[in-house]
């Protein structure tokens, strides 16, 4: 699994709860705040942690964004600073740039200004973005328990045009497949001759520790 640079700006409680779960999933964290205190309370827990003032075009230009695969902005409640971060984001080259929304309007604002994705704190926790984030397969994680959790993914390349008994994902992965569908379409129990293909989109039951071994 190929490690991702991601910077996570404005550190909130949702900010830290994200950046605290994507260190410790193992990727390299860039965390940037103005506040001296959050900064090094939370220096320890991520790869590297600046105190800056995200209002500032020079102090944000200078953190060296264009290293990074993934910047995630996470100041919901303000519209201006996303607004700069992103825009510099998006100067710099980097691949994909998520943003914090508040509100519908701000949606809208960031949508426009070229936000790749936009997060929702109320619908989705830390460790759920960290989930989603990280992977290139996971569409969607639920938590079940400590132990299990349920995932949206589409088949792996490796998959397509083999059916559940030649995959044995159960032995290989440590992964129940629950159910299947179709793009589109809806939710059924599945065949397990059915051959996968692109379209497909799987719901699978897994141990938490057992994700890192396929994605």
């Amino acid at each position: 699994m190929t490690k991702k640079s991601i910077a996570v700006l404005g550190l909130g409680k949702y900010g830290r709860s994200l950046a605290e779960a994507l260190y410790s999933m193992g990727e390299d964290v860039l965390v940037a705040d103005m506040n001296e205190t959050v900064i090094r309370d939370i220096s320890s827990k991520v790869t590297s942690a600046v105190c800056v003032n995200l209002d500032n075009e020079d102090e944000v230009s200078a953190l060296g964004l264009q290293n990074m695969d993934i910047v995630i902005t996470c100041m919901g409640s303000n519209l201006s600073a996303s607004i700069l971060c992103v825009s510099i984001a998006k100067e710099q080259g980097v691949p994909v740039v998520i943003a914090k929304s508040s509100s519908d309007r701000m949606r809208k604002i960031l949508k426009r200004v070229g936000v790749d994705k936009i997060i929702c704190p109320e619908e989705e926790g830390g460790m759920r973005s960290a989930r989603i984030l990280t992977s290139q397969y996971i569409r969607d994680y639920f938590e079940i328990d400590d132990n299990l959790c349920m995932i949206e993914l589409p088949p792996k390349k490796s998959w397509l045009g083999k059916d559940l008994i030649e995959l044995n994902l159960r032995r290989k992965y440590n992964m129940n497949v629950a159910a299947i569908k179709n793009v589109g379409g809806k939710w059924t129990y599945v065949d397990p001759n059915h051959k996968l293909d692109n379209d497909d989109l799987l719901m699978v039951i897994i141990e938490k520790d057992s994700i890192n071994k396929w994605r």
